[in-house]
């Protein structure tokens, strides 16, 4: 059967001692997603049918479930359970699978809040470049390089291995949600979360656009009611709508140019000077930028990196631009030495995450 450990095993040591490169694939909901994959890539090693869940405890707020679980599925099973996935990740599309979640590692609006998906990440199963089935993290093994290889696989665009399954921590649904806004400038909006990050309020996401700051309160009833009072602003209907679009990509920011920009920076960095319409998530760390102009990258990502951070292109023409900010020479380094010890012959997703593995 082509849904198999077996299978996958085998396809991969083909491909290994051939030296063809894999192009692993779950829901193809991200492929837009990093790099385009290297031109002699024509092998695609199919995930999205190994699905299901493996153990579920919501008591203990676990699941484990393969990597080609779709995402719907298991945020259905977990709400019956009054349970979600902290992070919100993104699905950009129906099929999005639990794999692809965590292999482009990519969280939502309540992400500054609650944390990002690498830290609800247990453990997980992979097969490495050689076909060897492992687990890492609360599973079974621990890895003698002394990485913490589920969190690592976070992220890594599938570079690293194919996912099997993933252990999650889950949480509770909050009780009580309701979503403000209120009227002001970019430059207090971003003063006004830098304050409110520093405070004992039950927020869950914010966002700031076109000259309106956006709030969601989560919690117990008293606490959201008590929050409302002191942050202000009205409440907005259709609230869980609204910060659906701002997750999957459907409110009409993000439509409103050829380039999208992900800036991934301090807070409390001042209004960016960049040309195009900016949207600000998770407090002020999360900088979209969108727009028809042709930038200079090195202008973004200089201004990124003076704010302490880092810009990747989100959407646009990746032919002439690396997506992700280029590393420092010792980062790479490393990314080539993990590389070398997970995928020796270099088959899996090579030009992913960058042209040099």
């Amino acid at each position: 059967m082509l849904n198999t450990v077996e299978h996958f095993i085998h396809v991969i040591g083909a491909a290994a001692r051939n030296k063809k490169p894999l192009s692993i694939r779950g829901g193809n909901s991200k492929h837009f997603y990093g790099g385009r994959l290297t031109e002699q890539v024509c092998d695609t090693l199919n995930v999205a049918t190994y699905s299901g869940l493996v153990n579920y405890e919501p008591s203990e707020l676990v699941v484990t479930a393969r990597a080609g679980t779709r995402l719907t599925d298991l945020e259905t099973i977990l709400s019956e359970h009054h349970q979600m996935l902290a992070f919100e990740p993104p699905h950009f599309g129906e099929n999005a699978t639990l794999g692809g979640c965590i292999a482009t590692g990519l969280s939502g609006p309540r992400r500054a809040y609650t944390g990002a998906v690498r830290d609800f990440v247990l453990g997980v199963r992979i097969l490495d470049g050689r076909g060897d089935d492992l687990h890492f993290g609360g599973q079974v093994m621990k890895n003698v390089a002394g990485y913490d290889v589920s969190r690592l696989m976070t992220g890594a665009m599938g570079t690293l291995g194919v996912l099997l399954e993933v252990s999650l921590k889950v949480l509770p649904t909050p009780p009580m949600e309701i979503s403000l806004c209120m009227p002001m400038k970019e430059s207090e909006a971003i003063n006004k979360m830098h304050q409110w990050a520093s405070k004992p309020l039950p927020i869950s996401a914010t966002c700031f656009y076109d000259g309106n700051l956006f709030v969601r309160l989560s919690g117990a009833e008293a606490a959201v009611h008590a929050a409302r009072i002191k942050i202000g602003g009205e409440e907005i209907n259709q609230g869980e709508l609204f910060w659906q679009r701002i997750r999957e990509h459907t409110h009409t920011f993000f439509s409103s140019g050829t380039r999208l920009w992900r800036l991934s920076i301090k807070s409390s960095t001042p209004p960016l000077l960049l040309p195009g319409q900016q949207l600000i998530e998770w407090g002020g760390a999360l900088r979209w930028l969108a727009t028809d102009e042709n930038l200079n990258e090195k202008r973004v990502r200089s201004q990124a990196e003076a704010a302490g951070g880092h810009a990747t292109l989100f959407y646009g023409d990746k032919l002439s631009l690396q997506p992700f900010h280029p590393l420092t020479t010792h980062m790479m380094a490393l990314h080539q030495r993990l590389k070398q010890k997970f995928d020796p012959a270099g088959i899996f997703n090579p030009g992913r995450m960058y042209p040099e593995y």
